[in-house]
């Protein structure tokens, strides 16, 4: 049997977690001291309310290799063979920390894909393998299938502001200072792993249609699912979603992500044609 595995930056519920049978890791949140486990003791609606309400910088740990090991030395129990989707390298420390793991449990049937991209994007890239592994693909074909398909998964989104990725360090304070003007959105993408400004915009209906053009040059393959995303208040996704002639999924980003991001973004997450 081919398993999969995935962290909390994929942002499915627990309940999705276990209709489609995966594996889940949490990464943790520290809120004023204390720690939480992503997505299973706070929810999305609670983590942004917190946020909203404190003046501190909320910050996110991987999770360590043991918490990996002890899934991993389950899976060799069981005989089973695992796909494990990790969120981005060049964002966290989690793939690492599953690399370190499989090294320990000396097991060949381990397979780790960093996905070079977060929240939708690992969640998109699991839907597929899901579907492969119904199809009764080898092991093989599907870890390839995703190494190539996961170079052509795009991220595109509206910020209200860069105040939290740069408190993060995820983006340098010389990027962030456009998000310092009144009214100015940046637009940011996913790129090879990273997350790069990829443009700013007044207002936040010059932004969705940026976001949308953006979307629309790369030529979305609609063979795979497109997912419109947000953090906190539908009102933003909500225009981005009347602009789109597409049928979309929408996800909410939770505290992994959106510890950097805040409140108000919203964004959209595709395939290009390979």
């Amino acid at each position: 049997m081919i398993r999969l595995l995935v962290d909390s930056a994929s942002d499915y519920t627990q309940e999705e977690i276990r209709n489609k049978n995966l594996y889940f890791v949490p990464l943790q949140i520290q809120i004023e001291g204390k720690n939480y486990l992503d997505g299973v003791d706070i929810d999305k609606e609670t983590f942004y309310e917190k946020m909203m309400n404190s003046k501190e910088f909320f910050k996110t740990s991987q999770p360590s290799p043991q918490e990996f090991l002890d899934i991993f030395e389950e899976v060799k129990k069981k005989q089973e063979t695992l796909i494990c989707l990790s969120l981005s390298s060049k964002l966290s420390g989690t793939y690492q920390s599953a690399c370190l793991a499989k090294d320990m449990v000396d097991y060949e049937n381990i397979y780790i894909v960093d996905t070079l991209t977060a929240v939708a994007g690992i969640r998109l890239l699991c839907e597929v393998a899901i579907k492969w592994i119904d199809e009764n693909r080898s092991v093989e074909n599907i870890v390839s299938g995703l190494e190539e398909l996961k170079e052509h998964v795009h991220i595109y989104a509206g910020l209200d502001t860069l105040e939290y990725l740069a408190k993060g360090g995820r983006i340098s304070k010389t990027a962030a200072a456009i998000g310092t003007l009144a009214s100015i959105k940046p637009i940011i993408c996913v790129d090879h792993g990273e997350v790069v400004v990829a443009g700013k915009t007044r207002g936040v209906n010059k932004a969705t249609s940026v976001v949308c053009e953006k979307m629309h040059s790369d030529i979305v393959d609609t063979l795979y699912p497109v997912y419109t995303l947000y953090s906190y208040g539908l009102e933003n996704v909500e225009k981005l979603e009347s602009k789109l002639d597409l049928d979309v999924n929408r996800v909410r980003i939770g505290s992994t992500i959106g510890v950097h991001i805040g409140p108000n973004a919203f964004g959209v997450c595709f395939v290009s044609k390979l």
